[in-house]
């Protein structure tokens, strides 16, 4: 059973082919300046979905806030999704729980814990062991989070489960499989046809130039600093895509603004041999 019809696979293909030869032919490190948002290509994504995605928190803004239903819906709009389309409760709580015709318990856990890492707003903290005390943690608007055993990294690091979860969602994966046996047809033929395939195809370019820490550089009136991989425009605006297709509700719960990582903690991130540092040694410089 394929996860796409033949015309939305030939879509992306072809818009990813393209981004690939548009950014073979630029630095790792792209200019600044074009967008008004101070991110880049690829980071950047479409122009015509920019306006939808977060700026930045600011100044005396609160961090980490969540959208609200309201402006999720907005910007659901904006990016061409509709909310009769997405999944119902029921089966949302069957995909989730790994039910269904093809419930696969293992893919549906990656699945949730991503969503979890992707709406650690205020209100919905994570747990970490911190030097052996379980400790909450809010972070999603620097694109942080921190992992059960203390680990403080992208959510697109190579082993965080918001970076495995691409075999589950990918082209021919269980998502697209258990969607089409279980009445989810309407909800993948609206992914596909909003802003999703072109976001996703720039979001898989700047994942693969981004090395492994998975920062995103953002650089405004020459000011340079860096977001984790999740709030750069392109790949937050995919993200929200599957999340408000899965379960609106959930979608409202992703950050609002983004905030530059403090430069201690981004450089820290970025000179880390593995891309990634303990949150101990850095949770004083992060509110």
């Amino acid at each position: 059973m394929r996860f796409l019809p033949s015309w939305c696979r030939l879509a992306v293909v072809t818009v990813l082919t393209c981004l690939l030869s548009v950014a073979g032919t630029q630095a790792v490190a792209a200019p600044a300046g074009s967008s008004s948002t101070g991110f880049s290509f690829p980071f950047a994504g479409s122009p015509r979905y920019l306006a939808a995605t977060p700026t930045e928190v600011p100044s005396g803004g609160v961090l980490h806030r969540p959208l609200g239903q309201e402006v999720a819906d907005a910007i659901a709009v904006r990016l061409g999704l509709r909310k009769a389309d997405a999944f119902t409760t029921a089966q949302y709580l069957e995909f989730i729980s790994g039910g269904g015709v093809g419930g696969d318990p293992e893919a549906a856990a990656l699945v949730d814990a991503s969503v979890r890492i992707l709406t650690n707003t205020i209100g919905r903290p994570l747990l970490a062991d911190v030097d052996g005390v379980v400790t909450p943690t809010v972070l999603a608007s620097y694109g942080l989070f921190v992992t059960e055993d203390g680990w403080l990294e992208s959510p697109a690091y190579a082993t965080a489960p918001t970076r495995l979860v691409n075999t589950v969602i990918e082209p021919g994966g269980y998502m697209g499989t258990w969607m089409r046996a279980n009445g989810a047809t309407a909800s993948l033929r609206m992914l596909y046809r909003s802003a999703y395939p072109v976001e996703a195809a720039y979001g898989f370019v700047a994942q693969q130039i981004s090395g492994d820490a998975q920062l995103a550089p953002n650089t405004e009136d020459g000011v340079r600093s860096e977001v984790g991989m999740s709030m750069a425009p392109a790949l937050w605006a995919t993200n929200f895509a599957l999340i408000y297709t899965l379960n609106p509700q959930l979608a409202a719960d992703m950050p609002a603004r983004w905030a530059p990582i403090p430069d201690v903690v981004a450089n820290a991130i970025l000179t880390s041999p593995t891309g990634r540092v303990r949150y101990a040694d850095y949770a004083s410089y992060l509110r």
